[in-house]
């Protein structure tokens, strides 16, 4: 059974608000943002969901080798709702070396690389001189400038396990702080467009020519998006508010199904979340509302709906939230774990957008209009190519 966790810090920067106040209201007024593509030089018709004034962050002079769209989103996404402030608070009580970094992303500065080959030396192929691969394009960047940006000195580690990739690093810190190498942990994910993300998704066929549309018996493929989410995760306090946040279970499973097909019975949904329940000493009816993963494509819906039918039935309310932020890709997990506790804070559960006619040949309460209700506990669900998926459940302190 995991020890609960203390979500002492939080926030999140997508297409629909940097940071919680803004996020919450468009939430609320069922307001989505996801638009037209015209990002970069891509032409594809589809909507994404592009946070403004990306472009324009400046990172710090000393920081400067880092600089590619992935960091300046992450720098953005720090700098809200006091969460640096927050982290240097956490420094000074624990030390540097006991605050690790452990963040998901899946393409990282990638469109760094991407912008580079356009600047190839014409003669030799070589890519220019000021292309740095180590501090953008690689994967474990964003955790690197992380650590850098705040002088850490403990572990930093990246997970980069797709869509599941900012959920899993919840329960990969739970085990550091459990086995005392850490006593804090920045944990969430970072995910910036790219063109690589979204010609790849256009060739598998899984976009859609509309904002996406989960558990939709119309549903045709998802819409792509990027958002930057960070939990300062710590042992609670000795005396915590009503309202605070905990994690208080973690589940993963691989199926390893296919590369980019879920399980169709959901099989690998279905072991994350009974490992959640059990980490969290649990059982289903214990939970009073779903996160989806629901990227409103037909398999992925279906083989989700499938899992959480089995276990759930249809009493417990879900949604996806996708259909106001698009699908974040490795910064999901993280986003909708903020989202999950905004839910628990706020008290009301969040109806799913652009969903107009539920697919009837799946057997859950989805929502498609928010509910006035203050859950306790909730289950936030992300599940990636590959079949690794990672299931979260929070709940309010009371």
């Amino acid at each position: 059974m995991l020890n609960s966790l203390w979500l002492s810090h939080f926030t999140a920067t997508s297409v629909i608000g940097r940071g919680l106040e803004p996020t919450h209201d468009a939430l609320r007024q069922q307001r989505g943002g996801l638009a037209p593509c015209a990002f970069e030089t891509v032409d594809l018709s589809t909507f994404v969901g592009e946070v403004a004034g990306v472009d324009s962050v400046q990172l710090p002079a000393h920081l400067a080798d880092f600089d590619c769209r992935n960091n300046r989103l992450a720098l953005l996404g720090l700098h809200q709702d006091g969460f640096s402030a927050a982290v240097e608070s956490a420094i000074a009580r624990h030390g540097r070396r006991r605050v690790g970094v452990l963040l998901g992303t899946s393409t990282s500065g990638i469109l760094q690389t991407e912008q580079a080959y356009r600047r190839r030396d014409p003669a030799t192929g070589a890519l220019p001189d000021d292309f740095n691969y180590r501090t953008t394009h690689n994967t474990y960047s964003v955790a690197d400038f992380v650590r850098s940006a705040f002088n850490l000195e403990g572990p930093a580690v990246v997970v980069s396990t797709a869509c599941s990739s900012s959920a899993t690093v919840f329960a990969s810190a739970a085990r550091m702080i459990a086995a005392g190498l850490i006593d804090a942990a920045i944990v969430g994910g970072v995910d910036s467009l790219c063109l690589t993300t979204l010609y790849g998704f256009n060739s598998l066929e899984l976009l859609s020519s509309e904002p996406c549309r989960p558990y939709d018996a119309d549903r045709n493929g998802l819409s792509i998006g990027e958002a930057a989410a960070f939990v300062l995760l710590e042992r609670p306090a000795d005396s915590l508010d009503a309202d605070d946040v905990l994690l208080l279970g973690a589940g993963e499973s691989s199926d390893a199904h296919h590369m980019s097909s879920p399980h169709p019975e959901g099989l690998g949904a279905h072991m994350a979340m009974v490992a959640a329940l059990k980490a969290a000493g649990l059982q289903a009816d214990d939970i009073d509302y779903i996160n989806l993963h629901g990227t409103a494509t037909p398999s992925n819906d279906a083989a989700e709906g499938q899992a959480v039918a089995a276990l759930f039935g249809n009493q417990v309310p879900c949604s996806s939230t996708k259909g106001a932020t698009g699908h974040t890709l490795g910064a999901a997990g993280g986003l909708e774990a903020v989202i999950s506790a905004l839910a628990l804070q706020q008290g009301f559960l969040p109806g799913g957008l652009n969903t107009r006619n539920v697919d009837p040949g799946i057997p859950i309460q989805y929502l498609t209009a928010n509910q006035q209700r203050a859950p306790r506990r909730v289950l936030s669900n992300s599940f990636g190519f590959g079949g690794t998926n990672c299931s979260l459940i929070l709940g309010r302190a009371a």
